[in-house]
């Protein structure tokens, strides 16, 4: 930890430095090698479960998202509910009963589809992580587990390698030409110009 004062001694700003191995592995162009085979993994995964989706007649209606939804909100007799917490047991009994299933499965298979395009090109990997994560998580907390766990995790690791996970791919190119909101790259950096 470094803290960083101004000459009247009081503290302005704290600054943690990250240890040089999470530097090099999270930040450096030169671990992109590394990061390629996961974020390949779970775009794949991503891309196979949305194609697999649309190619599904039933999906377009709903009717696959009713049911797993159903299954998960109800609350057996015996034993656990597939949902843990009641406050996630209402939100999709909600969804539920005001039959938003019918546009929520398409939101679920285009988004899916998205996202493992995004990550086999490597094209903002980290936000295409971070939305890939979020549905994992999603199903995590409906009860299902499946691949879940694993996807979610390798998406923790693309979040935390979001400046050169996809440097074998498109944001080799997107990340200085975009920047990020608190840098902006060379497009809004000549708008603001």
């Amino acid at each position: 930890m470094a803290e960083v004062y101004d000459d009247s001694s009081t503290r302005r700003d704290i600054v943690f430095q990250d240890p040089p191995w999470a530097a090099h592995l999270f930040g450096s162009p030169r671990w992109a090698w590394l990061w390629l085979l996961p974020r390949l993994y779970v775009g794949y995964s991503w891309l196979e479960s949305g194609w697999g989706k649309i190619n599904n007649p039933a999906w377009t209606t709903g009717e696959p998202l009713r049911g797993f939804w159903a299954n998960a909100a109800a609350i057996p007799e015996s034993g656990r509910p597939a949902i843990a917490f009641d406050w996630y047991r209402a939100f999709i009994q909600t969804l539920l009963d005001s039959g938003s299933y019918t546009w929520f499965a398409d939101l679920i298979m285009i988004g899916e589809v998205l996202v493992g395009i995004a990550l086999i090109l490597g094209a903002f990997t980290g936000i295409a992580a971070a939305a890939g994560g979020f549905m994992n998580w999603n199903f995590m907390m409906a009860g299902t587990a499946s691949i879940n766990p694993l996807l979610f995790l390798l998406s923790v690791f693309l979040i935390l390698a979001w400046k050169n996970a996809g440097w074998i791919g498109l944001d080799r190119w997107l990340l200085p030409m975009f920047g990020t909101p608190w840098k902006p790259g060379r497009v809004f950096a000549r708008q603001r110009a």
